[in-house]
């Protein structure tokens, strides 16, 4: 038990720190390519774990290998998507991962029992809280967001198998890694241009939003089942706005406070259950 609560307490700050990054990454893809700014965020972040890059556990570069296939797939489909949809439309579309882990689960077979109210008063919130009027309808950005969320399901199914197997810090610099890795392609195939890069968001995401929240992620579902850290993960957006309106000024309303309210009763719901 104190297993899971330090993991519960790992993946709030997590979503805290990443309530920080859609209005960021944004605006960093106003300035530069995606391919670039995933590159350079996860090279830097890279450079925080060569000390374990040289003592590895055996194994670890398979499992490793395909969570950055998965993170790649994820960071590279909203970024693009943040060129074409709002920061609100992208949070929201990103939160359908938390319907689709328990689905993914149960279609393999694993019984969740009341993780899918917990789930789906999640996701009402997270609809409420990102609800804006004034957006135009389905755009094709609305589309490549919707893969992020398909592709970041997956992520967090298999991280609850492989972060039980391996050590969190070595697994965390195999997906570092290899992410920066796969991305080098893409960064190249688009070209690389040095001017007018946003550097200061490039440090912080890198950095905070990326190192560290990857190692806080696989620490934290070694000791939280999938379908109950993806419920944890809505509190991003309600970070996110609390976040806008401590710095920005930006009002909650009614509708917004409703969503908020939902997404943290939400959250007790499923850290009522026992962890399984």
């Amino acid at each position: 038990m104190r297993g899971y609560a330090l993991g519960l307490l790992a993946l709030n700050l997590l979503t805290l720190l990443w309530g920080t990054t859609f209005v960021v990454v944004k605006g960093a893809v106003g300035e530069m390519a995606p391919s670039l700014l995933v590159f350079l965020r996860f090279l830097l972040a890279s450079l925080f774990f060569l000390p374990w890059a040289f003592r590895l556990p055996k194994g670890v570069w398979g499992p490793g290998m395909e969570l950055a296939f998965w993170l790649l797939l994820g960071y590279a489909s909203q970024a693009i998507g943040l060129m074409h949809t709002s920061a609100s439309r992208s949070a929201f579309i990103t939160a359908l991962n938390v319907v689709l882990v328990p689905l993914i689960l149960g279609l393999v077979g694993r019984r969740l029992g009341g993780v899918w109210l917990a789930a789906l008063l999640a996701f009402l919130g997270v609809g409420l809280l990102s609800y804006d009027p004034r957006q135009p309808p389905l755009n094709v950005g609305d589309l490549w967001t919707l893969l992020t969320a398909f592709t970041y399901a997956l992520y967090i199914v298999r991280l609850e198998v492989h972060a039980k197997a391996f050590p969190s810090l070595p697994l965390t610099a195999v997906q570092i890694f290899g992410t920066a890795l796969l991305a080098l392609p893409w960064a190249l195939w688009e070209g690389v241009r040095w001017e007018g890069i946003p550097w200061g968001a490039v440090l912080y995401l890198g950095v905070v939003a990326t190192a560290l929240t990857t190692w806080l992620q696989t620490w934290g579902q070694r000791y939280v089942p999938a379908p109950q850290a993806a419920i944890l993960y809505t509190m991003e957006p309600v970070w996110a706005t609390l976040f806008a309106f401590a710095v920005l000024g930006e009002r909650l309303g009614f509708l917004g406070g409703l969503g908020a309210f939902l997404v943290v009763l939400a959250t007790f719901q499923a850290i009522r259950r026992s962890p399984a």
